[in-house]
């Protein structure tokens, strides 16, 4: 397909896009005002439309799938709900030259739909289906690129309420799951198909704290229809803590353990199985212009025949001043990760990010976190309640010049074989997006990769320009 016939297409879904938000917006004259309905949220299942019971709040045309009871005293209610989201991308030089040119770029398409019935607030039932598409890609779909139609959730849960502040539920099933800043846990939100696993968790709500415990298996994205399953030399569990408002004076914190197995990881030392135990705390606030989230980790286990050593720390702190032109936001990303100390020896050093968020850095993607130092100051502009514009640069280096670098799934990308250099590169970028209204958002993304002394000694080591554009319709 053209890229003249790609651009048609593009075109054509916007305006009915467009079409679409005008008539689910639309409100007659003499309706009754009613509070903003809730923005939507990153896992769909959080949602909550009770407030619908009131026919005085039901202002938008999709409001009538929101909320449907199934009886007169509305014990048994169903919430309907989607997505469609259509991305264009392009790469200059994809992985620095090491990749096939694609002159055109690609359109990647994503379809998702869920229905989640509740009876009062003792069961639920999740369904939600998927499908990833992708035209025109030179060297074929990444492996997150394309899922024709599959089961990307359904779960039931149990839910047992001592009193309105206190209770326990079970969750049995494929899930989504995302903790704190999506750092080790994401549904994987930038790339075309996101993530899920299958297995029970436990959550223990204790008056303001809540505790997850689960035991999981992570599905693979398979390109084809209904072939989706729990991947069979995975195995992924954990314990994760949220502690209530004022535990640590100005502070809030999270505290997790995480474990994984992996009967085949591949590292630049080489392939063996992998356990892998995880320590962290995430520690986050703000107070008056001033926001902080800090995030340190510890791992050990075995790699094979060796032990594993492995950590990070990370942070991001921001000055917003509210009551300047445009309210700007100036904030510095200041992060490292463990890289192996010697590749020659059995013992494993580095750190292993387990399923961060797609595009930890940008959209890019080029680098994940692991073996790396970076700082990442940024400006966030808020030029009207709906149009926001950011610019950014990140700086990389190596933490160790015994390994290489690696992507977002912990895959190595260049070995660090035969380089010395540490100085991995820079990318400066820019996003403006667009929120025209609850349900449609615009965005447009650039950025530039400068290739540094290390990209060059492995080769290739050309700059690289990327360039997208997404519309995300929601309901």
């Amino acid at each position: 397909m053209s890229k003249a016939s790609n651009g048609k297409r593009v075109r054509r879904l916007l305006i009915i896009a467009f079409a679409v938000c005008r008539t689910v917006n639309g409100q007659s004259a003499d309706s009754i005002p009613s509070p903003s309905p809730p923005p939507y949220k990153q896992l769909r299942y959080d949602e909550d439309y009770r407030y619908l019971r009131d026919p005085a709040r039901r202002t938008e045309l999709l409001d009538s799938v929101k909320y449907i009871p199934f009886d007169r005293d509305a014990d048994w209610w169903l919430t309907l709900g989607g997505e469609v989201r259509l991305r264009y991308e392009y790469f200059e030089n994809p992985q620095w030259g090491a990749a096939p040119q694609d002159k055109d770029g690609y359109l990647l398409q994503r379809y998702m739909l869920h229905g989640d019935v509740h009876y009062q607030d003792a069961f639920r039932l999740f369904t939600q289906f998927k499908s990833g598409l992708i035209e025109d890609r030179a060297g074929g779909p990444r492996p997150t690129d394309q899922d024709d139609f599959d089961l990307h959730q359904l779960f039931a849960d149990g839910r047992f309420a001592w009193n309105d502040r206190e209770s326990f539920t079970l969750r049995v099933g494929r899930q989504e799951m995302s903790y704190g800043s999506s750092r080790l846990i994401s549904v994987r939100e930038s790339p075309n198909v996101r993530l899920s696993f299958d297995g029970v968790k436990a959550i223990l709500q204790f008056d303001s704290w809540r505790v997850d415990a689960f035991a999981t298996r992570p599905v693979e994205t398979k390109p084809g229809v209904f072939d989706d399953s729990p991947h069979p030399h995975q195995k992924f569990w954990g314990v994760y803590g949220v502690t209530p408002p004022g535990f640590l004076p100005g502070w809030n914190a999270d505290l997790y353990y995480l474990g994984i197995e992996r009967d085949q990881a591949t590292f630049d030392q080489g392939t063996a199985r992998e356990l892998r135990h995880s320590l962290g705390t995430r520690l986050w606030g703000r107070h008056g212009m001033l926001d902080w989230n800090f995030e340190f980790v510890y791992q050990f286990g075995e790699f094979g025949q060796g032990a594993i050593s492995a950590w990070t720390a990370a942070s991001d702190t921001g000055v917003t001043f509210s009551n300047a032109m445009f309210s700007p936001r100036l904030s510095l990303k200041a992060n490292i990760a463990s890289g192996d100390s010697n590749p020659n020896k059995a013992d494993l050093n580095t750190f292993n990010a387990l399923f961060p968020r797609g595009a930890y850095f940008n959209e890019m993607s080029l680098i994940g976190p692991a073996n790396f130092i970076d700082l990442h100051p940024a400006v966030e502009l808020q030029l009207t309640k709906k149009l926001t514009l950011a610019t950014d640069v990140d700086f990389f280096w190596r933490e160790s010049t015994r390994d290489g670098i690696y992507g977002n799934a912990v895959n190595l990308v260049r070995s660090g074989t035969g380089a010395d250099a540490r100085y991995v590169g820079s990318a400066a970028g820019a996003f403006v997006e667009w929120r025209a209204q609850r349900h449609l958002s615009l965005r447009l993304d650039y950025g530039h990769f400068f290739a540094g002394d290390f990209l060059k000694q492995t080769t290739p080591g050309k700059d690289v320009d990327y360039f997208s554009a997404w519309l995300t319709f929601r309901f």
